[in-house]
């Protein structure tokens, strides 16, 4: 995490010299914009991703086991109880966003039918973790970086060149690539805490056979059916089974790795 969160933070100061540089502004200026930038992009992103499921509002009168088990657990991790939501997703899952302070829970209703109680909390205390660590804000954050670095780096591009149609399509190819590179090291930290979320949670419910039976069962649910979850929502949620080469372009560890180490503990 030092590592991966220092390179990170060497990607943004470059991009923030080169800003200073080219368009002479002061630091403060640079840091004010970049503050802006990433917290217009979580308020977006927060709201972007319970719309794109349909979350809607779970009830305590509808659900009033959920809602004390995540009481609980809220306040064994001395956070907020977070909002409660439900959705169709297609598959069985479950994802957070927020911070600790105003955190959402969302459980798929398939979620709900699949999985039994001690299997259910084993997957509310991983989401709470994510809330408690923080680890929602963190991936803005690293998000932002890659966004922020691949806008600098198409502006140096047209800067740069002879301001023609061919440094347009070089200054996007250049961005994307760019925001590519980062994003590996976003991906990095993310699989690094989902690991950790795992952890926790195996902790606060005092094993760590629930959440692991959970994920098996999750797993299998997911097969041959279609999810309602697109692209955005899926890099929150507790079970994303699309990889890329070598797992680099992957925000979750494999499940079965998650599992063994939940059962070796």
């Amino acid at each position: 995490m030092a590592v991966v969160g220092s390179i990170l933070f060497a990607f943004y100061a470059v991009a923030a010299v080169v800003v200073m540089g080219v368009f002479d502004w002061p630091l403060a200026l640079v840091l004010l914009g970049s503050v802006l930038f990433v917290g217009v992009q979580y308020k977006l992103g927060k709201w972007m991703a319970l719309r794109s499921v349909g979350a809607e509002d779970l009830s305590e009168e509808r659900a009033p086991d959920l809602h004390r088990r995540v009481e609980s657990l809220a306040r064994d991790m001395r956070i907020d109880k977070p909002r409660l939501m439900i959705a169709r997703m297609g598959v069985p899952n479950a994802f957070a966003v927020g911070r600790k302070g105003a955190g959402t829970v969302v459980v798929s209703e398939e979620l709900l039918r699949t999985l039994d109680d001690k299997e259910v909390e084993g997957v509310l205390a991983h989401e709470l973790a994510h809330i408690a660590n923080r680890d929602v804000v963190m991936m803005v954050l690293g998000q932002g970086v890659a966004s922020i670095v691949a806008i600098v780096a198409q502006w140096a591009v047209l800067l740069t060149g002879d301001n023609d149609i061919a440094d347009f399509f070089l200054a996007i190819v250049v961005g994307q690539l760019t925001q590519m590179l980062v994003m590996l090291f976003v991906f990095a930290i993310s699989r690094y805490r989902e690991y950790v979320a795992d952890s926790d949670a195996a902790n606060e419910i005092g094993s760590g056979e629930p959440l692991a039976s959970a994920l098996e069962k999750i797993s299998r649910g997911a097969e041959g059916r279609e999810s309602a979850v697109d692209d955005q929502a899926a890099a929150l949620c507790i079970f994303d089974d699309r990889g890329g080469l070598a797992n680099l372009l992957s925000t979750h560890p494999s499940v079965e790795k998650r599992i063994e180490r939940l059962r070796s503990r």
